[in-house]
């Protein structure tokens, strides 16, 4: 490829078995059980880090080629709620990272191999089984409406360290991640202590799905 041309997508060398992950028929259902969070408030900034190299492995990951955030329509009903309470205080919400296909955590997992990383699966930063895979979790931060500043939260998305735990700060970025969570957890989201940006929401039927994000 030209100097100029994109990085290549990660992809896993084995191909994604889906009976082995996924049940028969699932991505089928998926345009009936994901919305498209900008649909319920386009208010919502999204910057899907993983379909282009601004990510960790420094290229796209298999399975995003369009700039949409998808979740489980009840978890993206209360996303919209979560907007809706920081536009009072002109804040709003930007998403990293919502729904994620299988085959993108599996080239996630690989890129640990290959980089002799494997650490991070062990120590809990880069799941072999993500909630991302059941529209149920998200990656985001607060920015400033008007201007889309982000709050200092003190570490970039996707920093594998201590210094990403929530809890790991002080003064004015403990309060900015502490907006985060506060108006995450009011609207039936939970916090992943390890890392500041990821939430995840229960639902009554969690299925997993492999389905390319357009």
């Amino acid at each position: 490829p030209k100097p100029s041309d994109p990085p290549p997508p990660v992809t896993a060398n084995q191909s994604v078995r889906a009976a082995d992950t996924i049940p028969d028929g699932a991505d089928a259902l998926a345009d009936s059980l994901l919305a498209d969070v900008r649909t319920l408030d386009s208010t919502i900034a999204v910057d899907m880090r993983y379909r282009n190299a601004n990510n960790f492995t420094g290229a796209r990951l298999a399975g995003y080629e369009g700039n949409r955030a998808l979740l489980r329509r009840e978890a993206a009903k209360a996303l919209a709620r979560v907007q809706s309470s920081l536009k009072s205080e002109g804040l709003g919400l930007l998403v990293w990272d919502a729904y994620r296909p299988v085959r993108a955590t599996r080239a996630m997992v690989e890129w640990t191999q290959t980089t002799r990383q494997e650490q991070l699966v062990r120590d809990g930063y880069i799941a072999d089984r993500s909630k991302h895979n059941l529209g149920v979790a998200i990656d985001l931060t607060v920015v400033k409406l008007g201007t889309m500043a982000q709050l200092d939260m003190g570490t970039p998305h996707d920093e594998f360290s201590a210094r990403a735990h929530t809890a790991n700060a002080t003064g004015a970025v403990a309060a900015n991640r502490d907006k985060l969570v506060r108006a995450m957890t009011a609207q039936g989201f939970t916090n992943y202590d390890m890392e500041w940006w990821h939430f995840s929401f229960n639902v009554s039927n969690p299925i997993r799905f492999d389905m390319v994000i357009r």
